[in-house]
């Protein structure tokens, strides 16, 4: 079973409807109990990153995730999700995140040209890494293939956990991933069959050993 993780914060119904487009039948949850039994878990997330911490520490479903992650069980972060799975972000000052990936979320402002607009919106190539083109997780994915973004903030993080960068003035991360735990910067369910690939793929990863 995949479950969503339901803390307040998130496009959860699109997410929901997207996998049943895959055939695959995705439950919306906040209960501890259920997602413990699921095999998979997504973790989305819209707005800042504080009040979303915040959010996921209060209701207890902290813990659920990284029970989740600890087990070797597939974790997907989506957008704000992926952001939360880092180290610490500087969104309107300094927040913990939940340290499953090694790096901080930090202001696209200070990388990209003074003219392009924040926040980044729209359509953007997908330039996989290594690490990608290895990962499960875009099996189905060509080099290339264009995905939807809408973010300020972007996840720095070290050369070995990134897996796919998306060219906006700058070379933004796009994905990142340490082995059962995966993220991705930009929405699948808004990003037509390219984005229904990649949530099957997800669907199709193994967990860690």
């Amino acid at each position: 079973m995949v479950a969503i993780v339901d803390y307040g914060v998130g496009n959860l119904f699109s997410l929901r409807s997207s996998f049943a487009a895959i055939g695959r039948q995705a439950q919306v949850t906040g209960d501890a109990e259920t997602l413990a039994k699921a095999d998979r878990l997504v973790l989305p997330g819209v707005g800042a990153f504080g009040d979303a911490a915040a959010a996921l520490r209060q209701s207890g479903l902290d813990k659920a995730v990284l029970a989740h992650a600890e087990a070797g069980k597939p974790l997907l972060g989506i957008c704000l999700g992926m952001q939360l799975l880092l180290e610490k972000s500087f969104e309107y000052g300094e927040h913990k995140g939940l340290g499953l990936i090694p790096g901080a979320v930090r202001p696209i402002r200070d990388v990209i040209p003074a003219g392009l607009k924040v926040p980044h919106i729209g359509w953007n190539a997908l330039e996989l890494t290594g690490a990608g083109r290895a990962c499960g997780l875009f099996k189905n994915t060509r080099e290339g293939e264009r995905v939807y973004f809408v973010h300020s903030y972007w996840a720095d993080s070290p050369e070995a956990f990134v897996l796919a960068r998306a060219e906006y003035g700058a070379p933004l991360t796009a994905a990142v991933g340490r082995d059962n735990v995966l993220g991705v910067q930009f929405h699948p369910e808004k990003s037509g069959s390219v984005g229904l690939a990649i949530l099957r793929a997800f669907c199709e990863t193994e967990a860690a050993r």
